[in-house]
């Protein structure tokens, strides 16, 4: 599909994406009575139609299916003239099972015969996985330790002369008190630990005060973090009297860790003799921590060692032409690699199931992706909620106008190859080659997800513009327009612009994307998400989150 996207834009107007669509895309502002052609058939557009959204191919009248990526996106509400544009006023969700393109043993994996031997340089750990990064975790089991975390952070930053938000705080300086008032309070200093990526602090709203089930899927979450291959160990934080005892996350760590190769530090505040007892303690286990760490170093590993998750947020109608198919084609590569990639967003993957039942391994896998996904549309059901709500503003102002329409290209993000396993939430990656994993279409829920599952290097594409980033996982922005690319260019990572504009081929640009995912597991190309500080933790606390 990649390529017939590439060569059917060209310096068009507008884009039919398969040969079963009945509707294009515009790819620019398109005035009433403009002439389209539509594969040597001729007509005018009835209306105006902008940039990102969809016209139709054909007349349509009430019932009948709206057609895009050889799916049914939508149904008519309203007769719809040839020409005209299709919007939340005359169509509504819908799916229907078709036949899928997809067919289980069929997959063809593209040519990767110049990364047969790449590597990248990374931190192996005594449990044979390899981080993308090295950083030492401090965790809170309860809000109520949230404070005592910030405390920490700050005094950290501090000590180490690495305060990320050191120019931030010199122009509010600046602001108040004049141009003069320049004086940094924190130095920069030389690296103390010049191996570890830093420190990073976690914070949330859960440990208490909900169900047994919550609690036990924060300390799986917990553990998959202070477990992450990223992640050389950890301090955790605990009040005492919460629901998430100490001894829930010891036992969840244990069975990621059985063989107890993690170090972790567990701190009670109602056992300790005071706050400033307890902050010099959790102190003295962070800066020996670090010093640990810093012992060691990058070495070469292959690139099956790699664990790519899979996120959109911000989506705009370019999102599933250029940027989706793009990150999917770079997991096929990953995946012919003999690597990993996780796909997650469940309320994404709804009008699709149908194409991913067809590509998992064999029916015990489609089986566990069937069971999971009904039982989170039932839960939503119960609550007066649907996955067809999960569109947001900004999505339907840019084109995308249902959720099996958002679905269809978001599902892009997984490529084409074989699904090896179905993981609910919080659980752990452990076969190579793709997986779904369980997860809200939240954007921060699901990130957060993925990295607690084992992602050791994460993909986010975004055609409106996401600020979001991960604690442990490095967070690789991949924008859907050059516009976007352009105009946030501190946030975005790469542009997928030149696909749409018919100047590059999605092969050519995923090999170029596959070059940076290596550069930036090595260390050697920051993403901007680190080096904005932009580490988003937010816990799924298993409710009806679209």
């Amino acid at each position: 599909m990649s390529q017939n996207i590439a060569s059917d834009t060209g310096h068009l107007e507008s884009l039919r994406v398969h040969a079963a669509d009945n509707v294009r895309v515009a790819l620019k502002d398109l005035p009433a009575g403009s002439e389209i052609d539509d594969n040597g058939q001729r007509f005018m557009l009835a209306e105006a139609i902008h940039h990102k959204h969809k016209f139709t191919l054909e007349a349509l009248q009430p019932g009948d299916t709206v057609i895009m990526y050889g799916v049914t996106v939508g149904r008519a509400t309203r007769p719809i003239a040839r020409g005209a544009a299709i919007t939340t006023g005359n169509t509504e969700h819908s799916t229907a099972t078709t036949a899928p393109q997809a067919r289980r043993g069929n997959w063809q994996a593209p040519d990767v015969s110049w990364f047969r031997n790449a590597t990248f340089d990374g931190y192996h750990r005594p449990d044979g996985r390899v981080g993308t990064a090295n950083v030492w975790l401090v965790v809170p089991l309860v809000f109520c330790e949230n404070r005592n975390i910030e405390v920490l952070r700050q005094s950290v930053a501090d000590a180490l002369g690495e305060d990320p938000y050191r120019d931030y705080k010199r122009m509010a300086r600046e602001l108040l008190n004049g141009a003069s008032a320049t004086e940094d309070p924190i130095p920069t200093r030389e690296r103390l630990f010049p191996n570890v990526d830093g420190v990073r602090f976690l914070t949330h709203t859960l440990g208490c005060g909900g169900t047994d089930d919550d609690a036990q899927a924060l300390c799986r979450l917990l553990a998959g973090y202070i477990c992450h291959p990223n992640v050389a160990g950890a301090t955790v934080l605990s009040l005492g009297c919460q629901k998430a005892q100490i001894e829930m996350l010891r036992r969840a760590v244990a069975k990621r860790d059985p063989r107890g190769l993690r170090p972790v530090h567990y701190l009670e505040q109602q056992a300790s003799t005071s706050e400033e007892a307890l902050i010099r303690e959790a102190l003295i286990t962070i800066f020996d921590g670090l010093a640990e760490a810093n012992r060691v170093e990058r070495t070469p590993a292959p690139l099956s060692a790699l664990t790519i998750g899979v996120e959109c947020g911000g989506s705009d109608g370019f999102s599933g032409l250029s940027a989706n198919p793009l990150v999917g084609a770079v997991i096929d590569r990953l995946v012919a690699l003999g690597g990993s990639g996780i796909l997650s967003e469940f309320p994404e993957l709804c009008g699709v199931e149908h194409e991913l039942i067809a590509r998992c391994t064999d029916d015990a896998v489609a089986e566990r992706f069937r069971t999971l996904m009904t039982a989170y549309q039932n839960h939503a059901a119960r609550v007066g909620a649907d996955f067809s709500m999960n569109p947001s503003p900004g999505n339907i102002r840019d084109g995308l106008i249902t959720d099996a329409m958002k679905s269809a290209g978001a599902a892009k993000k997984g490529g084409d190859s074989p699904i090896v396993d179905v993981l609910d939430y919080t659980e752990p990656h452990v076969r190579k080659g793709l997986n779904l994993l369980c997860t809200p279409g939240n954007d921060v829920e699901s990130t957060t997800a993925l990295a607690g599952s084992g992602a050791n290097l994460i993909l986010f594409t975004t055609g409106l513009g996401t600020p979001t980033g991960n604690p442990v996982a490095p967070v690789l922005k991949i924008a859907s327009n050059s516009e976007l690319a352009q105009r946030m260019s501190d946030v975005i990572d790469f542009d997928a612009g030149p696909i749409i504009r018919g100047e590059a081929w999605i092969d050519e640009m995923a090999d170029r994307l596959l070059e940076m995912c290596i550069d930036t597991a090595s260390g050697r190309h920051p993403p901007r998400a680190v080096s904005l500080a932009q580490y988003d933790f937010i816990p799924w606390k298993r409710g009806v989150s679209l």
